[in-house]
This record gives C-alpha cells, sequence and structure tokens, in this order.
C-alpha cells in the first residue's frame, strides 16, 4: 500500500488531492496524467472502462492544488449525475464544494453555485447559458474538462464553451473513447479545442496491454433463411425497376440494389433536391421515395427479422398522409403478397436465423452470465426480448427517452439488471455511451454497425475487470457483411490520423520552440 501511495505521488504534490487508497497505478494513466500536467489542451482517446474519468480526476487535483476552479462537463444529465458520484468519492477536498448544476437548478442558485464551488459538474448547454446570461466568471478557472468530447462539433454547446476557454487561456482536456473516423471532422475537433496534445490508446498498447484482461472476439455468420431468401427475391427486382429509372433520368449512376452504396442513395436525394424542373423533378421524387422505403424495408427484413419488416410496413400503411411512392409500394400486390407470407411465418414462430443463433449463444456458451445484447432498431429490441424470455432467458429491454422512456424508468431498469433481476439487457445505442450500466460477461452486437465510435463503446462494456466476450452476428450477403468491412477499416483509421496528427502538433511545436529561441 505504501508502495502504491508513493506511485501516486511521484505525479505531484497535487496527487494527495486524489484518494488513491485503494486505486492501481496503471501506466498508461501516470503517462497521460504527466501528459494533462504540462498545462497544454489535451485530447485523451481511450477505450471505454480504461479509467478516463480517473485521469480527469488528476488533472484536477492538479488545477484545484493551484487554487482554480474546474469545470467538467458532461452531454446528459445522467452521465453529469454519474461524474459528479465518481468525482465527489475521489477528491479529498472540503465538502460541498463539488456542485452539480443542471438545467433545472433555477439561475439564481446556479449564479451562487458558479461563485461557491471548486469542481463544477454540468451539462454544456447549462454552462453555455450561464456564459451568455453572465451568471458565470471565468476569471478564477483553470481548467474546463468535455467528457465525450467527440460532439464538440456544429452549434453544439461544447464548441461555444471551448472558444470562450481558449480566449482566456484556460486549459482544455477532451475525453472520448473515439473521435472517430473522418479527417475532416478530427481536424475539426482539434482546432475547436485547441488541442496541442494527443493521448490515444488501444487495448493493445504497451501500457496498456498489461491492465486488460482480454476479450475473445467473435463473427458468427448466419444465412438468411427460406422465408427472407424469397420475400428478398420479389422485393429486390422491384427495387431496381425504379432504380433504373433513376438512372435513366441521370440522378443515380446505379441500376442493381446490390451495387449500391447506402451512403449514395442520401446524395441521390441532394442531387433531386437541386432539380428545378417541376416536372422532371416529381418523377424523380416519386421512384427516389420508392426506392428509399422498399430499399429500408428489405435491409430490415435480410439483416433484422421478419418482424422489423412487418413493423416498417405497418408503419407505412398507418401514416396519415401519403406520398405517391409510398402508396405505390402499399398498392404493389406483389409486395402486399411479401407481407402476408412474412406474417404468416412469424404467426408459425418463424423469424431470422440470428434471433436462433442468439437464443442459442446465450444458452450455451453464456448461460447464466451477464451479456448486452446491441441492437439497431425498437422492433427489432421487442423481438429480441419476447424471443429469449420465451426461451427462459431472463431479459429485459433498455430504450431511450425518444421511445417514451424516462430517465426513472431506464435507471430502475439497470438497477434491476444489476442486482440479478434479469441476466441480459438488450439495448439501442442508449447503452454504448457513458451510462452506468454493470460491467457483463459478454457484449453481442445483433448486427453490425459501421461506426468506430459506436464499435469502440459497445465492446468497452466487457473485458475489464475479467475476461469478456464479444461476438457480433452477421447475416450473408447483406449490408452486415460490408458494415462489418466498414467499421474495421474506419477503426484502423482512427488510430492512424490521430498519431499523424500528435506527429505534426508536436513537429508544430518543435519548430515554434526554435523560432523563438532564434528570436
Amino acid at each position: 500500500m505504501i508502495l502504491m501511495l508513493e506511485r501516486w505521488n511521484d505525479l505531484g504534490d497535487y496527487a494527495r488531492l486524489v484518494k488513491t487508497e485503494s486505486l492501481e497505478v496503471r501506466d498508461y494513466q501516470a503517462n497521460i496524467i504527466k501528459t494533462i500536467a504540462t498545462g497544454k489542451n489535451t485530447l485523451v482517446v481511450l477505450p471505454t472502462g480504461l479509467g478516463k474519468t480517473l485521469i480527469a480526476v488528476f488533472a484536477a487535483a492538479r488545477v484545484l492544488y493551484s487554487e482554480r476552479k474546474v469545470v467538467f462537463l458532461a452531454p446528459t444529465k445522467p452521465l453529469s449525475e454519474q461524474h459528479f458520484s465518481s468525482i465527489s468519492s475521489f477528491l479529498e477536498i472540503e465538502k460541498g464544494t463539488v456542485t452539480l448544476l443542471t438545467g433545472e437548478t433555477k439561475s439564481a442558485k446556479r449564479s451562487q453555485l458558479w461563485e461557491s464551488s471548486m469542481v463544477i459538474v454540468a451539462t454544456p448547454q447549462t454552462m453555455a447559458n450561464d456564459l451568455k446570461s453572465g451568471n458565470v466568471s471565468m476569471d478564477k478557472i483553470g481548467l474546463v474538462i468535455f467528457d465525450e468530447c467527440h460532439r464538440s462539433i456544429g452549434k453544439y454547446a461544447y464548441t461555444y464553451v471551448a472558444e470562450e476557454c481558449k480566449l482566456l487561456g484556460i486549459q482544455i482536456v477532451g475525453l472520448t473513447a473515439s473521435p472517430g473516423s473522418d479527417r475532416k471532422k478530427i481536424k475539426e475537433l482539434i482546432d475547436i479545442l485547441g488541442i496541442r496534445a494527443i493521448e490515444a490508446r488501444t487495448h493493445s498498447d504497451l501500457d496498456v496491454a498489461p491492465y486488460i484482461k482480454g476479450k475473445r472476439m467473435r463473427t458468427i455468420y448466419v444465412d438468411k433463411g427460406d422465408t427472407i431468401s424469397r420475400i428478398e427475391e420479389v422485393i429486390k427486382p422491384d427495387i431496381d425497376r425504379h432504380l433504373i429509372k433513376l438512372h435513366q433520368m441521370g440522378v443515380s449512376q446505379f441500376r442493381s440494389f446490390d451495387l449500391m452504396p447506402k451512403g449514395r442513395l442520401i446524395e441521390m436525394g441532394r442531387t433531386i433536391d437541386k432539380i428545378e424542373a417541376k416536372n422532371y423533378k416529381f418523377g424523380a421524387v416519386f421512384n427516389y421515395v420508392y426506392v428509399l422505403n422498399l430499399s429500408h424495408a428489405l435491409d430490415l427484413l435480410t439483416t433484422e427479422g421478419l418482424f422489423s419488416f412487418c413493423s416498417y410496413m405497418d408503419s407505412l400503411a398507418s401514416r396519415e398522409k401519403k406520398s405517391k411512392g409510398v402508396s405505390s409500394i402499399l398498392n404493389n400486390d406483389e409486395i402486399s403478397k411479401c407481407v402476408e407470407d412474412a406474417k404468416a411465418a412469424l404467426a408459425a414462430g418463424e423469424e431470422h436465423p440470428k434471433m436462433y443463433m442468439l437464443v442459442e449463444i446465450l444458452k450455451g456458451d453464456f448461460a447464466g452470465k451477464r451479456a448486452i445484447v446491441f441492437a439497431q432498431y425498437r422492433s427489432t429490441i421487442k423481438k429480441i426480448t419476447e424471443v429469449l424470455k420465451r426461451n427462459g432467458i431472463r431479459a429485459d429491454a433498455f430504450i431511450g427517452k425518444k421511445e417514451g422512456v424516462t430517465v426513472s424508468q431506464q435507471n430502475a431498469t439497470i438497477a434491476e439488471f444489476r442486482s440479478g433481476k434479469f441476466e441480459v439487457l438488450v439495448s439501442t445505442s442508449i447503452g454504448e455511451e457513458g451510462l452506468d450500466i454493470p460491467l457483463v460477461d459478454a457484449v453481442i452486437f445483433y448486427e453490425p454497425v459501421p461506426s468506430a465510435i459506436r464499435n469502440i463503446q459497445r465492446r468497452g462494456r466487457t473485458g475489464r475487470i475479467r475476461f469478456g466476450d464479444v461476438v457480433v452476428l452477421v447475416a450473408r450477403r447483406t449490408k452486415d457483411e460490408t458494415y462489418l468491412m466498414v467499421s474495421r477499416m474506419r477503426e484502423k483509421r482512427m488510430m492512424e490520423i490521430l498519431e499523424e496528427m500528435k506527429y505534426r502538433l508536436g513537429r508544430n511545436e518543435l519548430i515554434q520552440s526554435r523560432q523563438s529561441k532564434l528570436v
């Protein structure tokens, strides 16, 4: 214990402001903390579960030791509450000087708390509003920490706060599991936060690997099944007929659904928006809406399942106002027959082979283990939860506020999961970022996602303090295969871009240092 305390204290006298008695000294954390201690605006890229919050606490302690204030920003109220609890428990400072501020705190009270507190945990919108209203003075603030800082682009409140910090020379530390894989967006993030140092790690880095319990990564391929393949054989040629018309009109490069990247479909819509000739535009819009909606239905069928397909087709039929394209889909006898066949198969107990594989995995290798199943769509989550329960697996759904679930209901679900009331959490993307979800033995992707950020966040839910499993389910000859390839490529590219930008920042600093010496 004495040796451990000495190693923490090697960071500096400020380490005494952190309750380190039971904390393991991890080399990568110490290395990153030392970089932040130079006072540079620092971007910290660290996979979920590797202790970004502790790094932030030490960064805060250094500034508090110099009698300056610290602001810790988190993008949501639940995440802010979680960080408030962690920071309060880690910091060895006077009780009551760590404060949580959200929009629910009255303006006059917030003004008072900004003045009396040494550490303020807040949502970015709250701080931005208080800056604009004059509720907060930045004079005594020495550090602002931006959690999930990949959101610091566009008109998001983080951007406004960062600009204020840069004007006053306040140190910024950005924390994220992944800034994405788009070079332009990463460059924009670095510019917005005024980043001068980058500390990026993966599980395989030399100073990280000794502290990782490890993960077994598996990709399991399944066929689509006879019913889904049969319906696909009807829908795909119908999409192609309308794509050919769009190609003939000069708005599509592609004549086949199989050859068209998903992103190009969105670009096609932008091209059509720019068309000025009304009659010509009407024909393009009709075919585009037809392709857009039916291709989404086909993707749901082939990668999610019969229930998701039928739910989507029912949602089209229930729209009060239907476009000509949507009405044409619904009035197509062949498509209507496909929906009938799908519903009949569902009624007979049939579903996507992924569902059967998921049940097999959870009742086999992962029987009795705590797991999270990530899925993209609410309809899929509903069906997965139903199928798992029917097969004797204790499961519950975890969905977001957009689906009408309150924060208190979400917290209750997490509490029940933590207590062991059920063993499998079936979650939308809300379970990926930040929330205090218990550690699990396994993470299962019901479908691959093409985002580097989301992949890293999902995987980070397991393999922290004990060995974990990550399984990705892939339907053969569907967009699943494309998304799997894209996600791997983007994650690799993200680290390459960060390494390149880290080198450039260091090089620029060296040049500036030499120039200043010459002067």
